[in-house]
């Protein structure tokens, strides 16, 4: 698992990328669940995620709407598969409109420069 803490701040909010290796439902289920034995990730707003396994694409917008979809569009055009991203979000009080989607991007591509 790779965590990339801190990577972005906007009126308040900040966000957060990690990562891992993933190759269904139920691994992504358990990588999740380890992402939130950290008190700091247990307590975030949204753990969006998205991954692409055997059975195909898999997300999770935990609440922010979309946010998933762009995470599996992003594996998609890079070929990555059986790989889980998730991005963090601690809402900091003011609405973001559509530059969330922009940063769950930038969080994902952050992550994907790393690998």
């Amino acid at each position: 698992m790779q965590i990339f803490d801190a990577i972005l701040t906007d009126r308040g909010s900040k966000y957060a990328v990690s990562g891992g290796p993933c190759a269904d439902a139920e691994a992504a289920k358990a990588f999740i669940k380890t992402l939130c034995k950290t008190k700091k990730f247990a307590k975030a707003t949204h753990n969006t995620w998205g991954f692409i396994g055997a059975d195909g694409p898999i997300k999770n917008d935990d609440g922010e709407s979309g946010a998933g979809m762009v995470i599996v569009r992003m594996l998609e055009r890079e070929g990555l598969t059986d790989h889980i991203v998730v991005v963090t979000r601690w809402y900091g009080g003011k609405h973001l409109g559509g530059d969330r989607f922009r940063h769950v991007q930038t969080a994902v591509r952050h992550y994907l420069d790393q690998l």
